[in-house]
């Protein structure tokens, strides 16, 4: 196994989901992956979450603890040693903090970007159900959101169900500027979920490009809160087969 190379806490995690046509995603699928299809269907999702306790290598990086992040991803998966590895794959990323965004775009070529960001949890406590989660960022024009209220308490994710398509996938995938692949892996517990109410997307279309914005206009095919935990993310490795 790789070295940690980043920790930290996901908390509250809001996830709307759309089926998407594959030939929109292909054109970002990794070298040495193929896309993760459910049903034959291909999807992306839209997630808010909280990043809680944030350290670099084991350290505390001081004003870079605590913040909102906001991504859309799409899913892929590769065969190594017989093994069927599912992942994600980012087509934007949206975060408060330069530094954040300058270093993972240089060392990883992952798609950062800063934007000023807020966000709200009201009536959270541990072992209670929010009443409601928001992330916030702003576009050129205005704020948007990922606004959800869910409802009732949470669930373990049912096996073979769709909120474990979306939310079990233990790697990453990034392209580099070369053309080849990095792959890392990230551990966390078995998550649990809550169903919602309302999911609501704001959006100025300003941030996501074409044809995704066009989709995230639509109402999501499902989504869900996931309470979230302790994140380890390790040392990416480059694949051998992505140079080939």
């Amino acid at each position: 196994m790789t070295r940690e190379f980043l920790s930290a806490e996901w908390r509250y995690l809001a996830m709307l989901n759309y089926q998407v046509p594959a030939e929109w995603l292909a054109p970002f699928v990794p070298k040495g992956t193929e896309l993760d299809l459910r049903d034959g269907v291909a999807y992306m999702s839209l997630v808010g979450f909280h990043f809680r306790d944030t350290q670099l290598l084991g350290i505390p990086i001081p004003f870079h603890r605590t913040f909102e992040e906001v991504n859309l991803r799409f899913y892929v998966k590769r065969v190594a040693n017989g093994e069927v590895r599912r992942g994600v794959t980012f087509l934007r990323e949206l975060v408060p903090l330069p530094a954040i965004a300058v270093v993972a775009q240089l060392s990883y070529n992952e798609p950062y970007r800063a934007l000023p960001m807020r966000h709200r949890i009201d009536a959270a406590t541990p072992d209670a159900t929010p009443a409601l989660v928001e992330y916030s960022w702003k576009g050129s024009s205005a704020w948007n959101r990922i606004c959800v209220q869910p409802t009732g308490t949470t669930s373990p994710i049912r096996p073979g169900s769709e909120e474990e398509f979306i939310a079990h996938h233990a790697w990453g995938y990034t392209r580099q500027r070369d053309g080849s692949t990095i792959e890392y892996e990230v551990l966390h517990p078995p998550w649990r979920v809550w169903q919602l109410r309302t999911a609501d997307f704001d959006d100025d279309s300003t941030v996501f490009d074409a044809p995704f914005a066009g989709a995230l206009r639509r109402a999501p095919h499902s989504a869900f809160l996931a309470d979230g935990s302790a994140v380890s993310l390790h040392t990416p490795t480059r694949l051998e087969t992505a140079s080939a």
